[in-house]
Order: C-alpha cells, then structure tokens, then sequence
C-alpha cells in the first residue's frame, strides 16, 4: 500500500534526496557543541509541555524500524524486484532486532523509570529516524543490492560485520542494564524504607549514581561507545559502498559525542572531578 505517492515507500529521486540531505545532519547536532540545552534524561527540565519520557521515546524511536519494514515490504514490488537477497533482509534484521530492543524493551519493560522530554526533542529524535530509515531501506529494498550475486565475494566481511555489530548490541545491552541497577536498587531500598517508616515512595526518576562496572571503568558512557561498535559492524555488513549505513555511524557520533561531553561535565558538576577521576567521557583512553 502506497502511503504518499513518491514518498513512501521513496522513489528513487526522493531516496537519493534524503541520504543527501541526512548526510548534512551533523550541521544540525553542530549545536549541541555551543548549547547545553538539551530537555531529557540527566539534564530534563521542567515544562508544561513535557511528554512521559518513556512513552515519548518509545514513539518515536519506533518510527526507524516501523518505516523501514514498510519500505521493505513496498518497495521491491514497485520496482519489479520478486525477491531480496538474504543479505538485505540480515541487514534489515539487525536494523529491526537493535530497535525493538532500544524502542520497545527498553523503555515500556526494562527501565524502572525514565525522565520526561521536551516535544521539540521528540519530533528531532522522529525526524532523524525517518530519514535514516527511508535511507537505509531504500538501499536495501530496491536501489542497492537486489541480487545474490550483488553479494558474492564479501561473505567473509559480512560475518566479520555480523559478529561486530553482536558483540556491539551485547555491549550496550550489559551497559544499559547497569545503569538500570542503580536505580533498582534506588527502587528496592526506597520500598523497604517506606514500609519501616509508613512513608510513600519517593521514586527514581532523578536518582543518578556514576556507573563503575564493565566500559564504566573507564568512560562515563560505555553504552554510547557500544552502540558505535555495533552500527560499525552494520556498515561492516553492508560493505564500504553502503552510504547509508556509513552515513548513519556519522550521524550517530555526530548527534552522541557532544552529548556525552555534556554528560561529562554534568557528571563532574553534580559529584565533583575527583569522584569522576581519570574516566572519559564515550572512548576509553581517547575523549
């Protein structure tokens, strides 16, 4: 079904228009180098027009894989294509399986709680996965490879960017899941105050520790790091001349690293340089 002629699922000039213009996309988060402003998680603030935090990232980081999978379902049959090869539909699968993980169990299952965001935050984070997911999957589903010989002779750098991008997604996984201890146990020992005392749980919405386990040894942001790895092994996948996936790391460390500097500062701010020590801020060793 064609939802907006030429739009969705793109044509090919509508493709090749928005890896164009998702490729200036760090001129947008070039902002984030002068401004501190940044209205979710460790430095949300107060707003009258505050969306839930964990029904606001849900939405819209769903929006990636939803029109990715719509693209690929669609567009082949408009360009006469009978099959993709199973090269495209791996790639698609570590696009999809990365997001259900990072726009459905993180936030609706896993995490104990999330702070609220800004909508202008919200609509930026939906805009990026649009475009990034239209590149992406028209690369995949009609205007990159579309045959098994497309495919041939990178076998071994396909399993080598397979293995890459798993250990990746381990690594944000593990990461992720330490963060969440801080403040399930926050949670757990706030419980066993209340029924001591008779007093209402305050909650952990804004309960912060510094990580110090696995990459947090090192960098304040070890999943950011992880998550780097892992869309390095996609490009890997897709081979040097997949644009798209080597456009999105760009776009990725672009929109992340001066978020994580922030984060750095924000840090040393609220627990002091000498509780952050020689960590970091996203590469061990290096930044």
């Amino acid at each position: 079904m064609v939802l907006i002629p030429g739009v969705l699922p793109p044509s090919r000039s509508t493709w090749q228009a928005a890896c164009t213009l998702f490729q200036y996309f760090p001129l947008v988060t070039s902002l984030q180098w002068v401004l501190d402003w940044y209205p979710m998680g460790k430095t949300s603030n107060t707003s009258r027009f505050n969306v839930p935090g964990k029904w606001g990232w849900a939405v819209t980081e769903s929006t990636g894989f939803i029109t990715l999978l719509y693209v690929m379902y669609t567009l082949p049959e408009q360009q006469g294509i009978k099959a993709l090869p199973w090269g495209n539909w791996t790639m698609a699968g570590c696009f999809v399986i990365h997001y259900l993980y990072r726009a459905v169990l993180s936030p609706l299952f896993l995490n104990p709680s999330m702070s609220p965001m800004h909508p202008i935050l919200c609509l930026g984070m939906a805009l990026f996965q649009i475009f990034n997911a239209v590149s992406i999957g028209g690369w995949l589903a009609g205007y990159g490879p579309t045959t098994e010989q497309d495919w041939q002779g990178r076998y071994w750098s396909m399993e080598i960017g397979l293995i890459i991008w798993a250990w990746g997604l381990l690594g944000n996984a593990f990461h992720d899941d330490d963060l969440r201890e801080i403040r399930r146990s926050a949670d757990r020992k706030q419980r066993k105050e209340a029924e001591k005392t008779g007093k209402p749980v305050e909650g952990v919405e804004k309960v912060y520790m510094i990580p110090k386990n696995g990459l947090f040894r090192y960098v304040l942001f070890a999943h950011y790091f992880c998550e780097w790895v892992e869309w390095a092994g996609f490009w890997a996948i897709g081979g040097w001349k997949c644009h798209p996936a080597r456009t999105f790391l760009v776009n990725e460390i672009a929109t992340m690293l001066p978020r994580a500097l922030q984060g750095k500062r924000w840090y040393e701010g609220k627990f002091g340089k000498d509780k952050v020590g020689d960590r970091k801020a996203v590469i061990p060793g290096l930044i």
